[in-house]
């Protein structure tokens, strides 16, 4: 009894140096130990469980998880694709103004801008995978050799612009940039390089190790939408490869950030050339209009029937409409584009597009197909024509929008008015009436009297024979643009 008293008056003593009772420090330090074997058991664990890292493994966390869907297949081999022959592109180039005429130099080029910042760029290291530049497409080396021919007109092989690059890549196609290398080709992202921006994010101007000028499209990371867009574009032109599509050559995947890399196209877009800075040094010719048109329209017919399945842009526009310094035109900007699998009529989904080029079916409905690119393309046929954007709250209330104004005008049968008044050589009667032909079937109300891409490229490439024969005696080529005076004179070449 003695003793149990004298244990309890033991352990309720107070103890230095914080006056705790003895049983509490006891207990307090009962949990100390088991909680120390615990930490030790769970980082012994740990450690035995932890991979060794190879310097060659990237985290497969990193991998995009971009769709299989997009393999492209030559189908509908018994289309009639054998009457898009590629026609011999015209030798335009830039027609001096009346005083230089004479002079028979055609411009060939326009001054370009070059990056002094190549030695900054050699220490820029990363692993890449060399294109399969021997294929049409990228994936398709199962392919026959008859179904390659049957689609050549379609898909063009060119010179790498990535030889020389190291050889790496998840997706089995184009090249996997790092953030570092990025950072190289663009100095550090500067705002010096910014070429273009907006909702999406912003694109700079870079230069690879190996000289290759590229557009690098640096994605905003909103709610999401980085990831979005970079899967869409991935999938929608990641394989295929088309002279008249801007050519994406690679992605950056690198904790947040979300890049594309793209061919550098550097001579403006078509709202450029029609309404802004690029008309400083020269309006666009009938002649480079059409032929950028009918770049734009095999580029369409190309992405709606000759792959599967078949890709909708949901934005054509002038803007998106990129010029090379031969006055080809590209397609860019697949952000918003959409894919329709074999079988599949149409699909449902948030109306999106730019005001006055989206066909008024997808706009009210939200029912989508190939059908309303042909109306956007529409569009962008007459605005090459009139000069004139698609709405303009400028203009008197009944030329406010585009479409309906044009109808106007050849209903009263004044459709020789419609021509951009910039143009110092005015189109044949014929030519005008084939181009304004083709675009008001393209815009008709009613999305199944719209004619396929593929028929809109035979009835563009209709016109294009005669007006090769006007050329002049001997052959002479026409030229692309009027020029105006400018500090910034281009090389003329003899064409």
């Amino acid at each position: 009894m003695v003793t149990a008293e004298s244990l309890r008056a033991e352990l309720s003593s107070k103890t230095p140096p914080f006056g705790l009772r003895l049983w509490i420090v006891i207990g307090i330090s009962i949990w100390v130990v088991i909680f120390c074997i615990l930490g030790f058991m769970c980082f012994w664990s740990i450690y035995r469980r932890k991979p060794k890292k190879s310097v060659d493994k990237i985290p497969v966390s990193q991998i995009p998880d971009v769709s299989k869907e997009i393999a492209v297949d030559e189908v509908r081999q018994n289309a009639v694709v054998e009457n898009y022959q590629v026609q011999e592109s015209h030798t335009l180039t830039v027609q001096e103004k009346p005083h230089e005429k004479d002079s028979g130099k055609m411009l060939g080029h326009l001054v370009r801008t070059k990056s002094s910042d190549a030695d900054n760029l050699s220490q820029c290291s990363s692993a890449y995978q060399c294109d399969r530049a021997g294929s049409a497409y990228s994936g398709d080396e199962g392919s026959s050799g008859n179904a390659r021919r049957q689609y050549s007109q379609y898909a063009t092989v060119s010179a790498s612009p990535l030889v020389g690059l190291p050889e790496f890549s998840h997706l089995g196609w184009g090249h996997w940039f790092t953030l570092r290398d990025l950072e190289h080709s663009t100095n550090r992202f500067s705002k010096e390089n910014i070429i273009g921006e907006g909702g999406y994010g912003v694109v700079y101007r870079g230069r690879l190790i190996n000289g290759t000028d590229v557009a690098i499209k640096k994605l905003l990371n909103n709610m999401g939408q980085a990831e979005k867009e970079f899967r869409v574009e991935v999938e929608a032109i990641g394989h295929v490869r088309h002279k008249n599509l801007v050519r994406l050559l690679g992605y950056c995947v690198e904790g947040i950030h979300r890049m594309l890399v793209y061919e550098y196209v550097n001579n403006g877009n078509l709202e450029q050339w029609i309404h802004g800075a690029m008309r400083q040094h020269g309006v666009l010719t009938w002649e480079a209009r059409m032929k950028i048109i009918l770049g734009i329209a095999k580029a369409l017919a190309y992405l709606h029937e000759a792959i599967e399945p078949k890709v909708v842009h949901r934005d054509i526009k002038s803007s998106n409409i990129l010029i090379d310094e031969d006055f080809n035109g590209k397609l860019s900007d697949f952000g918003l584009a959409k894919m329709l699998g074999a079988g599949k009529s149409h699909i449902t989904t948030r109306v999106m597009g730019t005001f006055g080029y989206v066909a008024p079916e997808y706009a009210n409905t939200g029912l989508l197909n190939e059908k309303s690119d042909v109306y956007s393309f529409g569009v962008l046929l007459l605005e090459a024509v009139t000069g004139r954007d698609p709405v303009d709250y400028g203009r008197p209330a009944n030329e406010v929008h585009l479409v309906e104004w044009l109808k106007m005008m050849v209903g009263t049968k004044r459709a020789d008015e419609v021509v951009d008044r910039d143009m110092e050589v005015k189109p044949t009667i014929r030519a005008l009436k084939r181009a304004l032909l083709v675009a008001l079937r393209c815009v008709d109300p009613d999305s199944e009297k719209r004619p396929t891409m593929g028929h809109v490229v035979r009835m563009l490439e209709a016109e294009d024979v005669p007006s090769r024969r006007t050329g002049g005696a001997g052959g002479a080529a026409m030229p692309v643009a009027t020029r105006t005076p400018s500090p910034r004179r281009a090389r003329a070449s003899s064409r």
